[in-house]
């Protein structure tokens, strides 16, 4: 019989969620997703050290010599997540999403100026835009900025996603695709409430199902990528889902599981449902946002996160420029 991912494959789209290279090779997703926290853990890996020395030392390179270490590590920075995109859109046939500076994540215009220098990147290196998302955190102004490149062909991977305005007002904007947060709603609960919570029961799970019921219902095209799993449970309760990105060592125990899978999600039954439609303005999401404790909570929490994992980057990449500096100068050819 067919193992667990075999069978989900042949349902649902799967994505890797990891800046891991070999683990992408490995499982062969369709598509691939990164974030900060992906990146500057796949940045620490010795097998990557070619990557990360090979970008500090363009850097060097474009802005000279004598450049100052600080600013040559941070225009590697700017070029390091998709560096490793350019790898990972070499071994998948279909996408990769890069993430936008979350400290840009209440700032419309810098959020479309930083993506214009990402998808530039990519455009440099030949690689088309129906190959990239551009990842953008679920707030209002993120959206906006969404809403703008999506209309310019630029498409977007609305990240961070707790609640259902958010999901709304994206799929409203035209986003391409969102990517509610499992794991983390799971996270949230569990301890707010105190209990352990069955696959079925899970609250990130039920999330999940909303937006996909409520995109389908109404005949959105933005696509629902769940993101986020604590466990193998929460996957196999999301069968159907357009797409799921899953972390490599969650491919590997679906990959060992055997049984029959079940479709959970379905557009057909979708239609069906009684779901009332919520015309979505700032106003309301505002107010729907403000009321969400959790979507609240883990939005906020997230951007800080991910902030927390950029300026460790920074600081990991000046170091290790700093070593390249003191090296030999065959080193640095």
């Amino acid at each position: 019989m067919a193992t667990i991912l075999e069978q989900l494959r042949k349902m649902t789209v799967v994505v890797a969620d990891t800046g891991d290279i070999e683990s992408i090779e490995k499982f062969k997703p369709r598509d691939s997703t990164t974030n900060p926290s992906l990146i500057a853990a796949a940045a620490e890996m010795p097998r990557y050290k070619e990557i990360v020395d090979g970008t500090l030392l363009n850097a060097r390179k474009k802005l000279g010599d004598g450049a100052d270490p600080k600013k040559v590590a941070a225009l590697a920075f700017d070029h390091l997540a998709v560096d490793f995109g350019k790898r990972i859109v070499r071994i998948v046939p279909g996408r990769v999403s890069t993430e936008v500076d979350a400290r840009l994540s209440y700032d419309t215009n810098a959020t479309i100026a930083k993506a214009h220098d990402i998808i530039g990147q990519y455009d440099d290196a030949g690689i088309g835009r129906d190959r990239v998302l551009i990842k953008i955190a679920s707030t209002w102004e993120g959206i906006r900025a969404a809403e703008a490149l999506e209309k310019e062909g630029i498409h977007c991977n609305l990240t961070l996603l707790f609640g259902l305005h958010q999901a709304i007002a994206c799929a409203e904007a035209g986003a391409t695709l969102v990517s509610p947060f499992v794991g983390r709603i799971l996270d949230w609960y569990k301890k707010d409430t105190g209990k352990d919570y069955a696959p079925a029961d899970d609250p990130g799970v039920h999330s999940v199902q909303t937006v996909y019921n409520y995109f389908k219902k109404f005949g959105y095209k933005t696509e629902v990528m769940g993101a986020s799993f604590r466990n193998a449970g929460e996957i196999i309760e999301l069968a159907g889902c357009d797409l799921l990105t899953i972390s490599p060592q969650l491919l590997g125990e679906l990959d060992s599981m055997q049984g029959q899978l079940e479709r959970k999600l379905d557009p057909a039954k979708a239609k069906t449902l009684d779901i009332q439609r919520i015309p979505m303005d700032r106003a309301t999401f505002d107010k729907m946002h403000a009321v969400d404790r959790m979507a609240t909570d883990k939005l906020k929490e997230g951007i800080a996160g991910f902030s927390k994992a950029l300026e460790n980057l920074e600081t990991m990449l000046a170091h290790r420029i700093a070593e390249l500096e003191e090296s030999p100068v065959p080193a640095l050819a």
